[in-house]
């Protein structure tokens, strides 16, 4: 079983930046695949940045160029940079763990954490 803990979100103005930590447990953090996920009030939830055990990264177009996926696989942690920010950024930012490493089956998540961008 992996715990992830999300924490950094909060109210940021149009343009401004926030950076998301995700704290996992377990020692086989550098194995798994991370990604991030967000969910707006009546919206589906979507994919936002993924990192593989490969430290491969991809990114959904909305975000690509202000949005930055990375790890720390000394700490367990995986961050999302999120500069430039727009209103429609706004939402409940999830992490999410994929042992395999692969990014194809992510089996665990966070509680969320609530980005607000306006001003």
């Amino acid at each position: 079983q992996v715990q992830l803990v999300e924490s950094g979100g909060g109210l940021v103005e149009p343009g401004g930046s926030l950076r998301l930590s995700c704290a996992a447990s377990g020692s086989t953090f550098s194995l798994y695949a991370m990604g991030w996920y967000r969910q707006a009030p009546g919206e589906q939830r979507e994919f936002v940045a993924a990192s593989t055990r490969g430290r491969a990264t991809n990114y959904a177009k909305s975000v690509q160029g202000r949005f930055t996926i990375s790890r720390d696989n000394a700490k367990s942690t995986a961050y999302l940079q999120m500069n430039s920010l727009k209103p429609e950024d706004t939402a409940v930012y999830y992490c999410s763990a994929d042992p395999t490493g692969l990014g194809l089956n992510y089996r665990y998540w966070g509680q969320g954490t609530q980005v607000t961008v306006s001003s």
